[in-house]
């Protein structure tokens, strides 16, 4: 029977969407600001990685629920990064999601503060999830400590500023890996890992997801800097020849279009090799590989 991979991650998405708003709710009418983080968190988006949380969770046999938290915690990590990374002071983007960045539809002071604000939830989010005893707590706590590495000076913030360092000057293959594995791809591998933890996944089965989540993170930005050369703007919700306009070293401009294309299914055929032995538990990230490789925004 073939997975209906749209239909499941509509499904996802739905659930991830009605926790995010319940999260938010009781305060976007009063507040300034949580109708900033609003506006940002609740623009779309494909919740690619709180979907891949729950699906690990699942694939270690566990419930895909009790990874909630920890989704929605990532996804407020994601979506603060990305009202940083549109201000005028890093990318100085004006569309975002199809619509005007944060910083545009509010102001500067208002998206730096809403997105701060964003990551301080998620921990407060996180912590609340291990407010129980015995391995459970111990599972959070190494779920925190792994988003937050992913997320500070060693994983994301490092990769933001090492993109930054990079404009304007070539960088070698190995070290456009090194600025995407930490930028784009360490928050992917912390919530494969996270959601395979909280499903009580074993040594051995955490590191393969670690493997699958390490590839599908680097294939995500190849094809993210394919989609900047070719991509459609009207189905992406951004422009595209943004990273040629700022002369940024890419896959495409190294390798070009047709050897990056090759690069991203050698990564997604890897991805794949690591989920052996998981059997049909894996067959949504399976599917979500595939959908990385093929993904028009």
């Amino acid at each position: 029977m073939r997975f209906d991979l749209k239909g499941y991650l509509a499904e996802r998405r739905e659930h991830v969407n009605a926790a995010l708003m319940k999260i938010l709710d009781d305060e976007v009418p009063r507040s300034r600001i949580a109708r900033a983080m609003a506006y940002s968190l609740m623009a779309g988006g494909k919740r690619l990685r709180p979907i891949l949380c729950l699906a690990a969770a699942g694939a270690v046999g566990g419930t895909p629920d009790i990874a909630m938290p920890a989704a929605c915690a990532l996804e407020l990590v994601h979506t603060y990064s990305l009202i940083h990374d549109d201000l005028p002071a890093l990318d100085d983007d004006a569309l975002r999601r199809g619509r005007p960045t944060c910083h545009v539809a509010f102001d500067e002071a208002t998206a730096v503060l809403a997105g701060d604000a964003l990551l301080t939830l998620a921990f407060e989010i996180l912590a609340s999830g291990s407010g129980t005893a015995g391995d459970t707590a111990r599972q959070w706590l190494d779920v925190i400590r792994e988003i937050s590495t992913a997320a500070g000076y060693r994983g994301m913030i490092e990769g933001q500023m090492r993109d930054i360092e990079a404009e304007k000057k070539a960088l070698d293959l190995a070290a456009l890996e090194q600025v995407h594995a930490r930028k784009t791809g360490a928050l992917i591998e912390a919530a494969v890992v996270s959601g395979a933890i909280l499903g009580g996944g074993g040594r051995g089965q955490i590191a393969a997801l670690r493997a699958y989540a390490r590839k599908i993170g680097l294939a995500f930005q190849v094809t993210d800097d394919i989609l900047n050369v070719e991509g459609d703007p009207r189905v992406m919700g951004k422009a595209v020849g943004t990273d040629a306009d700022r002369n940024k070293s890419t896959y495409p401009a190294l390798l070009g279009l047709e050897a990056s294309g090759a690069f991203a299914e050698t990564l997604i055929e890897d991805a794949l090799t690591a989920l052996e032995g998981f059997g049909e538990r894996s067959v949504p990230l399976e599917a979500i590989a595939a959908y990385i490789l093929r993904r028009r925004r």
